[in-house]
């Protein structure tokens, strides 16, 4: 192999080489892990300024936000002292109920009481209900009947999606005066 003569010393063209290796080593070691960390970084100062960014569009909302929890009066479920209903006063729960669920923006398809836990000497009196409606209208009226001293206890909840809205179906139990 010939080498072609430019007329630099052998010396000088083994000192550049050896620079130029130098200087890619140096690139590849230095300059390259740098620009890759540098250019990460850009990425994630992109990100948090997006975020920031989303931060103060939200930052408004969840000021109506607080503001509005401040000022509404949340449904806090009542806790009335527990009494009884004498039983002529017990066909009233009807019309209790009824209005309770058409406030609540529910449907009563049918309430009927259960004459069984009537009759007797039971200190309880069963009352069958079906409604229609919303999930959230029955939440208020599952509240609003909490409110009922007399009510007893609610034995059975079921709920059935149709479709047009859902059936609720639930077991009331009133306490009786004996």
């Amino acid at each position: 192999m010939k080498i072609i003569n430019l007329g630099i010393p052998e010396k000088s063209v083994t000192y550049l080489m050896i620079c130029s290796g130098i200087i890619v080593i140096i690139v590849l070691v230095g300059i390259f892990p740098l620009y890759r960390y540098t250019s990460n970084q850009a990425a994630e100062i992109k990100k948090i300024e997006y975020q920031i960014e989303e931060q103060k569009g939200l930052g408004p909302v969840s000021l109506n936000i607080q503001k509005a929890m401040e000022s509404k009066d949340l449904k806090v479920l009542p806790n009335p002292k527990k009494t009884t209903i004498s039983r002529e006063e017990a066909a009233k729960f009807q019309n209790v109920f009824r209005s309770i669920a058409g406030q609540s923006g529910l449907m009563t398809i049918s309430l009927t009481p259960d004459l069984n836990s009537m009759a007797g000497s039971s200190k309880f009196f069963l009352h069958n209900a079906v409604l229609k409606g919303e999930f959230v209208n029955f939440r208020k009226m599952l509240i609003d009947l909490s409110a009922i001293p007399y009510l007893d206890r609610i034995e059975e909840i079921r709920i059935q999606q149709n479709s047009d809205s859902m059936e609720f179906r639930i077991k009331i139990w009133l306490a009786l005066s004996a």
